[in-house]
């Protein structure tokens, strides 16, 4: 992905996206984690391809995680759907007034986001949740891409983990805006400000919906709702 061009909408990044085979290590695992299967889901056709954003073009907060599950959104095709970390994050949206129901399970569940949309760093799932910086800085084309077409109206980010935390500052600098040097250190409810041509966007930081956060009591739904609350706030939305 060395030549970076200009998308005309998410529409086109994101069917540009579900094609991409950039990352050989990450392709190999996805397809056959694919084929494999958890026998939970024996019986599913997985996805088995990047997983591209959910949510309106013209969202004013975005939600950047770090990657999909293989048995989540590799399966299902959508971001945080079908896994427990899903379960807690989408919770967490339906309280804070973002989501129309607390759950999502697959593609036509009836799941709308209200303001809101989720993407990643790294769109393919990767072995035992982690990627490696190459496949992070390769898979940034796609994150920097989103990121220039949701400039418009986005006004606040949360970022669920330290990797999503430092690759959206990262981003978000690369594309012009102001960003604390050195980078401001992660956080649970730590915010930092970025600023561009007058227009200033919030960045704040939430512990990963991952189940070693969840199932350790680190990180509760409430946590959650509280971060999602005070950024959609910053964003102006009035249902958040």
């Amino acid at each position: 992905m060395a030549t970076r061009r200009r998308f005309r909408d998410l529409a086109e990044l994101d069917a540009q996206l579900i094609e991409c085979r950039a990352c050989p290590r990450l392709v190999k695992w996805r397809e056959r984690v694919a084929r494999e299967k958890r026998r939970a889901f024996a019986d599913e056709e997985y996805w088995g391809r990047p997983v591209a954003g959910i949510g309106p073009a013209d969202a004013r907060l975005l939600i950047v995680g770090l990657a999909p599950a293989a048995h989540g959104g590799n399966r299902t095709g959508r971001m945080f759907t079908g896994d427990r970390s899903g379960d807690v994050l989408f919770s967490a949206l339906y309280l804070a007034g973002l989501a129309s129901q607390p759950h999502s399970v697959a593609i036509g569940d009836g799941l709308e986001l209200f303001d809101t949309r989720i993407t990643a760093p790294v769109h393919c799932a990767p072995p035992q949740n982690k990627p490696t910086v190459a496949e992070r800085d390769t898979c940034s084309y796609w994150l920097h891409a989103e990121l220039e077409l949701l400039a418009p109206t986005v006004r606040s980010v949360v970022t669920l983990g330290g990797f999503g935390w430092q690759s959206t500052l990262r981003t978000f600098a690369k594309l012009g805006w102001t960003v604390p040097k050195p980078l401001p250190k992660f956080g649970h409810g730590v915010s930092t400000t970025l600023v561009r041509e007058g227009a200033e966007l919030e960045v704040f930081g939430c512990y990963h919906v991952s189940q070693q956060n969840t199932f350790t009591g680190r990180l509760t739904v409430e946590m959650v709702v509280d971060v999602l609350t005070e950024a959609a706030r910053s964003a102006g939305i009035e249902n958040g």
